[in-house]
């Protein structure tokens, strides 16, 4: 199934088609989609393309977490993790900032964050976008 997010970046694709980014010196090809978007270029509204076991999670953070980089993984393989930016997003004139986790097996989930005021673990449905919401 897919889905469309008014607020949600298109990946870019590294070599052999796998999405990646580069920023402060370093460099990510790992096969996870992310999302990622030279500052120049506003942030479209592309179509998720989630069903079977792929999901995918909108934090929603205040803009404290603006262009922050915030890594979730799986429960069971705290190794195996991935990452996006927190970005401002204007949907039908309200403004507020989130990140997207485009593509994401089911499962549960840990967030990799220091406040633990928020929570920190969530489920991804296959064929379902998971909202958390740490405003």
């Amino acid at each position: 199934m897919s889905r469309s997010l008014a607020h949600i970046a298109q990946p870019e694709t590294g070599s052999g088609g796998a999405p990646s980014h580069s920023h402060s010196g370093h460099r990510h090809e790992d096969g996870q989609a992310i999302e990622s978007h030279p500052a120049a270029i506003g942030l479209g509204a592309p179509v998720l393309d989630i069903g079977g076991d792929i999901g995918a999670l909108v934090l929603y953070t205040t803009e404290e977490l603006a262009e922050r980089e915030i890594e979730v993984s799986p429960a069971r393989d705290p190794d195996r993790r991935t990452h996006t930016q927190i970005h401002r997003r204007s949907v039908n004139g309200r403004i507020f900032w989130a990140g997207v986790y485009a593509e994401l097996p089911e499962g549960v989930y840990q967030v990799w964050w220091d406040d633990p005021s928020k929570p920190r673990t969530f489920s991804i449905a296959g064929g379902a976008v998971t909202e958390l919401d740490w405003r």
